[in-house]
């Protein structure tokens, strides 16, 4: 069965072509290089990781019900409609709510990839060309497992969001070489990092647990790369070049904020769309995440040195602005903690079970 069989509404295309700008550029020197960026580069080589062993399969998950999602974090939930839902409604309303935050993952680390590729072509410096190379890799790993998740698991996606898609495309198409960076390393995956956690925190469910915490923990890595490139490049640009960079990021986050939401899940439930709008602006679970959605943008915007006064100002409005002080390598740090304590658990688990056996095979023979 092909994916096509499985969207709620084809995509408009098979194919999105993005038109290609800016330079490929070579750098002959090859023993030169950032001790912090080829020390990373080492780091993402050790920790490269194959996602058919690593994650277990075989688990199983209630397409239904695959996130343990409480009924006060559906948006319907309070509404005139929740009485009327039964309970196969709600487990609809569940299934098509992952279906949709999963194939959105799906897409932005197709487009993370895409940009990884894009930034090993444009980028200068060959200690940034070696690590972009290995996130690459890193981004084909994890379209392949959210991919085999919705297939497997959901049996449902949905097409990118258009909004989602616009934000893609301009990051692509800008020559400029730190723009891939920008757009997808500190706001998109950003916004990914917030979602990812929220749900691998919350989720009590293994299978999504594991995505989540194994996912993220290359994450880290790729924040750590692109704090450490734009920091040094940022540096050396003039304050009009940073006021551009500036203005490109408070659109990207309003957009965000604003309009990526998910709407077209209720619409296909049959809310109108204005009433699905208002529903999800009154929904405290939609508030908490956004306040959580800008946890890693923010302090990572204010490290890599762009923090105009009208970005500031942006931030105040968004109510974000504290966030600039988080301490973003203590998170970064958690979220590869996390990954490392599930693999001893599970590993643990694994051992016991092989004991367990040895033993009951002794026991036999001695019967």
């Amino acid at each position: 069965m092909s994916t096509f069989d499985r969207y709620t509404s084809p995509p408009k295309e098979r194919v999105w072509s993005v038109p290609a700008s800016g330079a490929a550029r070579f750098n002959w020197e090859y023993d030169h290089g950032r001790d912090r960026l080829l020390a990373l580069y080492q780091k993402g080589k050790d920790k490269q990781w194959d996602g058919a062993k690593r994650i277990d399969w075989e688990l199983e998950v209630d397409p239904y019900d695959p996130l343990g999602t409480p009924d006060e974090a559906i948006v319907l939930h309070g509404t005139r409609h929740w009485p009327k839902l039964t309970e196969k409604d709600k487990g609809e309303l569940r299934r098509t709510y992952t279906a949709w935050q999963f194939s959105q993952f799906l897409h932005g680390e197709q487009g993370a990839m895409v940009c990884a590729a894009r930034i090993v072509e444009s980028v200068p410096d060959l200690d940034a060309k070696f690590y972009s190379a290995t996130q690459t890799m890193d981004e084909a790993r994890h379209a392949e497992i959210y991919g085999r998740f919705l297939h497997e698991k959901i049996g449902l996606l949905y097409p990118i969001d258009d909004n989602l898609q616009g934000l893609l495309g301009d990051t692509l198409r800008d020559s400029r070489w730190d723009m891939p960076y920008l757009g997808m390393q500190v706001l998109i995956e950003g916004l990914a990092l917030a979602a990812f956690g929220m749900i691998r925190d919350t989720t009590e469910k293994p299978l999504p647990k594991q995505i989540l915490a194994y996912v993220m923990q290359d994450e880290a890595r790729h924040v750590a790369f692109g704090r450490m490139a734009l920091r040094d490049y940022y540096q050396q640009l003039t304050d009009a070049e940073l006021r551009e960079r500036e203005e490109f990021v408070i659109e990207g986050c309003y957009l965000m904020r604003d309009r990526i939401r998910g709407i077209e899940v209720l619409e296909d439930f049959g809310i109108p769309r204005k009433e699905a709008e208002e529903y999800t602006e009154q929904s405290e679970f939609l508030h908490l995440f956004r306040k959580l959605l800008f946890s890693r943008i923010v302090p990572c915007v204010k490290d890599i040195g762009l923090w105009g006064e009208r970005l500031q100002r942006a931030y105040v409005d968004m109510g974000v602005f504290d966030l600039g002080d988080s301490n973003l390598d203590l998170l970064m740090t958690q979220d590869e903690e996390v990954a490392d304590h599930l693999d001893r658990e599970r590993f643990a688990a694994e051992e016991a079970e092989r004991v367990a056996e040895v033993r009951r095979t002794i026991a036999e023979g001695e019967g």
